[in-house]
């Protein structure tokens, strides 16, 4: 045996990775809640990208994409000896690995991201879940018979072992809370504004869910132009929530605006109490199918939209980003709050 052991950091995606039943010293773990997590990982993409010196590759956007999934880090201790064993473990975790040289290695140990120049070998793989891949290449597949066709380099989404949707009563406030700011831009873009107070009568349920942008936009007595534009696009991300909630059986293709009398009339039709105690979610595999679905939706769309063009199928990329949006928010995309949830491709 190796009389020096070596240091190194596993960087899991799985909520439950498998229990670590190979020769090691763990030195300590922590998962998603515990807010130095998330901290911590930010830290560390800045680290492998440089502050953002470093050149993107393909392979370093991949594992960034990966850290910004991490749903636990250990620490560990463990004799060179044993590193097929540890291999074999990061593989059931979907786990990239921090060497004690600080380079970033595949389970592996395929360097992935080189910590002194960013070099990578050239067959080093960032895991994914076999769920994750085949849901990508069915929604490619299905984008494809639409003449529709993302770029093959972008990654799956993440799978059910990996995400913790939000719960169904948050999500269920989160809608009255999208549905009041919506309802309130859309009074002021005609310049018909509905006094606050009634939309609090309305909608009292509302009224402790709003975000900090929210809450500074229902307090504003005169909101500037763009932020009751930004609010008046939010029936998108209702209409989202929506239907993750069961009140709709399908999200509309994203080359027009939804329903908005439609998707208003379902909420104010509802009990709201009643909505917010008894909601219930669809099925997790449904939900991450939409939010793949969406991610290459956004990638179609943005590159024409970008040079100014027109976009395939008629995609409306403002549609597809609040939707987007909703979605990220929903399977908690980089553990961020709604006013700080990335759509970015």
């Amino acid at each position: 045996m190796s009389s020096t052991p070596t240091l190194v950091n596993a960087y899991c995606t799985r909520r439950n990775p498998p229990p670590l039943e190979f020769p090691h010293q763990l030195l300590s773990h922590r998962n998603h809640h515990d807010p130095k997590l998330a901290t911590h990982l930010q830290e560390f993409i800045g680290f492998v990208c440089q502050g953002g010196q470093r050149e993107m590759t393909e392979t370093l956007y991949h594992v960034i994409q990966h850290l910004e999934r991490v749903q636990n880090q250990y620490s560990l201790e463990i004799y060179p000896e044993h590193f097929d064993k540890l291999g074999n473990w990061a593989r059931a975790a979907n786990a990239v690995l921090l060497m004690q040289d600080f380079n970033v290695c595949d389970p592996t140990g395929k360097l992935l991201v080189s910590h002194t120049d960013g070099s990578y070998d050239d067959d080093a793989e960032v895991p994914y879940t076999e769920e994750a891949l085949q849901r990508k290449e069915r929604i490619t597949t299905e984008l494809g018979e639409l003449a529709l066709h993302p770029y093959e380099g972008l990654p799956p989404v993440i799978a059910e072992s990996e995400v913790d949707l939000r719960p169904a009563d948050e999500v269920a406030r989160r809608a009255l809370a999208l549905m009041a700011v919506a309802v309130r831009a859309e009074s002021l873009a005609s310049d018909e504004p509905l006094p606050v107070s009634e939309i609090r009568q309305r909608l009292p349920q509302a009224f402790g869910s709003f975000t900090p942008v929210e809450k500074a936009f229902m307090e504003a007595e005169s909101p500037d132009q763009q932020s009751v534009i930004n609010h008046a696009w939010r029936y998108e991300c209702l209409y989202v929530l929506q239907w993750a909630l069961g009140h709709f059986d399908e999200l509309q293709f994203p080359n027009t605006i939804c329903d908005v009398t439609q998707v208003a009339g379902d909420i104010l039709n509802r009990d709201r109490a009643a909505m917010i105690a008894e909601a219930k979610l669809r099925p997790t595999t449904e939900i991450l199918d939409q939010a793949d679905r969406y991610f290459r939706l956004h990638w179609i769309a943005r590159q024409p939209s970008l040079k100014g063009e027109p976009t395939p199928a008629g995609l409306d990329i403002g549609v597809i980003s609040e939707r987007r949006h909703a979605l990220n928010w929903l399977i908690r995309h980089q553990n961020a709050d709604w006013d700080d949830v990335n759509c970015s491709t």
